[in-house]
C-alpha cells in the first residue's frame, strides 16, 4: 500500500446514485469526503442533490444506508429546490445569447443590453452603465474594426470591475482579520466562488460582480478569514460574522441565483 505525503488527504470519491423515496426515484451525487465532519446534503443548480458523507473509505453500501433515510426524510425539501432550479433553467434558456436588448445581472440589478456602432474613427469598442427612471443599461458602443463577438466584450468590462470591487472589499476588511493576502486572482472558475491557500493566494470568480455588492463581499471576507482559520468550525464563522452579521442571508442569495451567474453570456456567437 503506498504512502500518503504526511498531513495530505485522499481526494473525494463521487458516484452517481438513485434513492427510492415515497415520491418515486431520485436521483443524487454521492460523495464520500475526508473533509467532511458529518452527512451533508445540498441542491446544487448544476449537478442537483449531492449527498456527501464523512470518509473517503466508508463503502458505497455503507453511505448510502446513511444518506437515503436522511434523503426520504427531507424528500419535499429537496423536489422543491430541484423544480425551482429547473424553472430558473428553462428560463435562462428561453433569454437566449447575450443581444441587443436582452437583460443582464449587474451589481445584483437586472440591466438591458444597449448596443449601439461607434464612430468611423473610433478604434476600440466600450462599455458604459447608463442608469435611467425606467431601467438601467449596459451601452456598448462597438468600434467598427472589432472582432470579439458582445459576450467577450461584456465579459472584459465585468472583469476589471470585479476586480476593482474584490481589491475594495479586500482593502476594508484584511487588516481587521489581521491577514495580508500574497496574491489575488480573479477567474471564471465553476465550482466555487472563491478560494484561499496555505500559502495567502486568494481566487475569486469574476461573476460576483453580477452579485449584489453585499454578496460579493460577503464571498471576501469568507477567504480572507481562512487565512487565518481552515475549516468552517465555530471559530472560523465567528470571524465572519464579526465583518459580516448578516452572512448567511448573502451567502443564500449566490446558492438560489448561482444558476443565472453561471449561465450569464453563455451561448453567445
Amino acid at each position: 500500500m503506498p504512502l500518503r505525503p504526511p498531513g495530505r488527504r485522499e481526494p473525494a470519491i463521487e458516484t452517481h446514485a438513485r434513492a427510492r423515496l415515497p415520491g418515486g426515484e431520485l436521483a443524487y451525487t454521492l460523495r464520500r469526503s475526508a473533509r467532511a465532519r458529518h452527512l451533508r446534503v445540498t441542491v446544487d443548480p448544476g449537478r442537483g442533490v449531492v449527498a456527501t458523507v464523512p470518509g473517503v473509505r466508508t463503502s458505497e453500501a455503507r453511505a448510502r444506508a446513511l444518506v437515503e433515510p436522511f434523503l426520504a426524510e427531507r424528500e419535499a425539501w429537496l423536489r422543491g429546490h430541484l423544480a425551482r432550479h429547473a424553472a430558473a433553467a428553462a428560463e435562462l434558456a428561453a433569454a437566449g445569447p447575450l443581444r441587443d436588448g436582452s437583460f443582464l445581472r449587474y451589481r445584483g440589478e437586472r440591466h438591458r443590453v444597449r448596443v449601439v456602432a461607434g464612430s468611423p474613427s473610433s478604434r476600440r469598442s466600450h462599455v458604459e452603465r447608463v442608469g435611467g427612471d425606467e431601467e438601467d443599461q449596459l451601452v456598448v458602443t462597438l468600434a467598427p474594426t472589432e472582432r470579439r463577438d458582445l459576450a467577450a466584450i461584456v465579459e472584459a468590462w465585468l472583469r476589471v470591475r470585479a476586480r476593482d470591487a474584490l481589491d475594495a472589499a479586500i482593502a476594508r476588511h484584511a487588516a481587521p482579520l489581521g491577514v495580508a493576502p500574497v496574491r489575488v486572482t480573479v477567474r471564471d472558475t465553476r465550482s466555487r466562488w472563491g478560494s484561499a491557500s496555505r500559502a495567502g493566494r486568494l481566487s475569486f470568480s469574476w461573476r460576483l460582480v453580477l452579485a449584489p455588492p453585499s454578496v460579493l463581499e460577503t464571498v471576501a471576507v469568507h477567504e480572507l478569514a481562512h487565512l487565518r482559520v481552515f475549516g468552517h468550525g465555530s471559530g472560523f464563522w465567528a470571524l465572519v460574522a464579526a465583518r459580516i452579521p448578516d452572512h448567511a442571508a448573502q451567502r443564500r442569495w449566490l446558492r438560489t441565483h448561482a444558476a443565472e451567474l453561471h449561465a450569464a453570456l453563455a451561448g453567445d456567437g
